[in-house]
């Protein structure tokens, strides 16, 4: 099992910056990669950004490239989501989820973060 905790929400004015963290615990070494994930007030949940923990290679929503970057510290288990230029369409409660191997040649996203509120005002 793999346990995470976000922090790192809250209210900021368009333009503004925040930074979120996930902190993982538990069976970390299981981890191959992290993400991040959003879901606005009746809308889908979708995918923000991810980070293959081994190379650190990183892939984003076209949404938020240029203005998002998601980074991790391997020593502490944690990884970032640095959010610049937010826009109020970043609204959303933000989850971080850890992959892992399901089978061989299989990864999902088997573990999920409570959630933290991003609200961005115009």
């Amino acid at each position: 099992q793999v346990q995470l905790v976000e922090s790192g929400g809250g209210l900021v004015q368009a333009g503004g910056s925040l930074r979120l963290s996930c902190a993982a615990s538990g069976r970390t070494v299981s981890m191959t990669g992290m993400g991040w994930f959003r879901q606005a007030p009746g809308k889908e949940r979708e995918s923000v950004a991810a980070i293959n923990w081994s190379n650190g290679r990183t892939d984003y929503a076209d949404s938020v490239k240029g203005r998002f970057t998601i980074s991790r510290d391997n020593a502490e288990n944690t990884v970032y989501l640095q959010m610049n230029s937010l826009k109020p369409e970043d609204t959303a409660v933000y989850y971080c989820a850890a992959k892992t191997v399901v089978y061989i040649g299989y990864t999902q996203y088997a573990y999920w973060g409570q959630g933290t509120q991003v609200t961005v005002s115009s």
